[in-house]
């Protein structure tokens, strides 16, 4: 943020409506003055995400993630603070100068594009390859798993040459040095032989981010050399949790869905039969932040992984964390091939399509493998199940939804549906399942409850951010050094100096004063604190003189406690607190 000045952030941030960006995104309804919408960081049944116009930011009364303009862009996008000042500077038609980046900012942005620059080049390099008598191997290799020249062309497919230090001696001769090679992933060193390529003698996958930019390789031995497949190892610009390979072609399809796949062939596949919509993992399980990446682009995604027992394990790691982000997940049958590659191959794409109508529902899919578990013959291991299927029932908080899957194993497994049910509502009465609070796209848990003086003093920077009236009556008697929460202090401070330079506090200013992504929602849950609606003028100035005694006296005790009795400015400072909240138990506090 330090790299534009703060007029020019607040200058794009004030021509970008909060309202109309966040919009574009998330479905809202207006509700007297502020838009409510389903929260796009955690699932939830009922919209307590919250738009405000008047203080331009958001907020999750949910899960707590809040922000202004930039912050929504950042989290949802996975923007940098650059990315999102760049667009929306672009959407309001202003110009950005050009950064005089500080050295260590301008060296860290040279090594990044430097090492897009090694990449794009190995990729050119190994695409070359393929098509010279040297990569005779692996074009054979593509050709018997029956891709096209097309398709080859299409996701670059290459070849890495049968001499270890082949990829090494053509970058070098490109200009690079040893220590920026070191860090690309794709050079290795001996100390007695020097330089070594990462990959050689390997059919070669080039693996692009979202932007068409080559991040990394994936590489299939030729022969029987071990490991069969290899990845490049993370680097500053490959992160494998946050990318997925064939995301760059995938995320124009047309259809309504991605489908989720192991390997890079089966990907290319799917792709060259038609499937333009497929993606997959990059070698890791699916994480938190490959499902953030799919949310972006689709609500569903049908899962297309190997038939097999890892297959079906890596399907069951995966559905809860696409749940637990909001999209619906269908399950695509192998059966009886492994993979797509070999389906495709065997039946072709028309059957593969069937089998996508077809897909099974993720959660039917996980109660019958949960079945394979149990002798469906024996009684003891008959009950056993359907009581395990009750347990996995109460997870689902709709009691709609619940009572349809209850419906719907109760047909398949042949158990009455009221005693599938009753089983079930017996287990809640108990307590059995403890719903698990809703988390945001990083895995951090939502709120902890919070202790009666930090909501006060929220409470007191909300009332003060929402009405400008107030804040005479609240500096009368409260001032930054009254507010003893620490993020709740600074931010005090600067609402103070705003309210007294130009007469009003803009909340969504003071949220871009801070850089750190966590401080960001905790500043924007400061000034989203619960207010009830209070009917008279009456009741609203009773519950702000409460609130102000509360926060003073808190005040005062903290100094007390932590005052150095040799101070005789602390203690001149308790004198004044005690007979300044002597006087507010008298005082009627006005907010006109």
């Amino acid at each position: 943020m330090a790299f534009y000045p703060d007029e020019l952030i607040e200058e794009v941030r004030s021509r970008n409506d909060i309202v109309d960006i966040i919009g574009s995104y998330v479905r809202l309804q207006k509700k007297g003055n502020t838009y409510f919408g389903l929260c796009p960081f955690h699932n939830e049944k009922t919209g307590s995400f919250s738009v405000s116009p008047h203080k331009q930011m958001y907020y999750c009364f949910g899960c707590g993630a809040g922000g202004n303009v930039f912050t929504f862009l950042m989290q949802y996008e996975n923007f940098t603070f650059g990315e999102a000042m760049q667009t929306l500077a672009d959407r309001a038609g202003i110009e950005l100068p050009k950064q005089e980046l500080s050295a260590a900012k301008k060296q860290e942005a040279d090594k990044r594009a430097r090492l897009l620059e090694i990449n794009k080049e190995a990729a050119k390099y190994f695409y070359t390859l393929l098509r010279h008598p040297r990569g005779k191997k692996a074009y054979e290799y593509f050709k018997k798993r029956e891709l096209s020249d097309e398709t080859m062309q299409k996701f670059g497919l290459g070849y890495s040459d049968q001499y270890s230090d082949d990829l090494y001696r053509y970058l070098k001769s490109k200009g690079y040095e040893d220590e920026i090679l070191k860090e690309s992933g794709l050079i290795t060193y001996d100390e007695v032989r020097g330089g070594r390529d990462k990959f050689w003698n390997r059919a070669m996958f080039p693996i692009m981010d979202v932007h068409n930019h080559v991040i990394g390789f994936g590489g299939r031995v030729m022969g029987d050399g071990e490991p069969k497949y290899l990845n490049s190892p993370e680097t500053k610009i490959f992160d494998k949790s946050r990318n997925l390979y064939g995301l760059n072609v995938a995320r124009s399809t047309r259809k309504e869905q991605l489908i989720l796949c192991e390997g890079y062939m089966d990907v290319i596949a799917l792709h060259q039969a038609g499937f333009d919509n497929a993606v997959a993992s990059l070698g890791t399980a699916l994480t938190g932040g490959h499902a953030n990446l799919l949310k972006r682009y689709t609500k569903e995604v049908y899962l297309s992984y190997d038939s097999d027992g890892a297959g079906v394990k890596a399907a069951l790691r995966a559905i809860p964390i696409l749940k637990e982000y909001g999209m619906v997940t269908k399950i695509i049958s192998m059966q009886p091939y492994k993979d797509p590659d070999e389906f495709i191959k065997a039946l072709g794409a028309e059957e593969y399509q069937k089998r996508i109508d077809e897909a099974e529902n993720s959660f039917l899919f996980e109660i019958r493998i949960m079945e394979s578990n149990y002798d469906m013959k024996d009684p003891e291991s008959k009950t056993a199940f359907y009581n395990e299927t009750a347990k996995k029932l109460l997870e689902i908080p709709e009691e709609l939804a619940r009572n349809n899957y209850i419906e719907a194993i109760a047909n398949k497994y042949k158990i009455s549906f009221d005693d599938l049910r009753r089983k079930v509502n017996n287990l809640a009465m108990k307590g059995t399942v403890v719903n698990k609070p809703p988390q945001l796209k990083s895995g951090v848990q939502g709120k902890k409850k919070e202790d009666g003086m930090k909501q006060s003093q929220k409470l007191l920077l909300t009332w003060l951010v929402e009405d400008d009236r107030l804040f005479k009556a609240v500096s009368a008697y409260i001032t930054p050094e009254d507010f003893t929460e620490e993020l709740c202090h600074k931010v005090a401070q600067i609402v103070y100096e705003q309210y007294k330079a130009q007469g009003e506090a803009t909340p969504a200013q003071i949220i871009s004063m801070f850089e750190d992504e966590a401080e960001q929602k905790e500043v924007a849950g400061l000034f989203s604190a619960h207010v009830h609606e209070l009917e008279t003028q009456s009741d609203k100035e009773k519950a702000l003189k409460e609130t102000i005694i509360r926060i003073k006296q808190n005040a005062m005790n903290f100094r007390s406690e932590h005052m150095d009795p040799t101070n005789l400015d602390v203690m001149s400072q308790i004198i004044e607190d005690r007979k300044a909240l002597q006087q507010l138990q008298t005082l009627h506090i006005s907010i006109n």
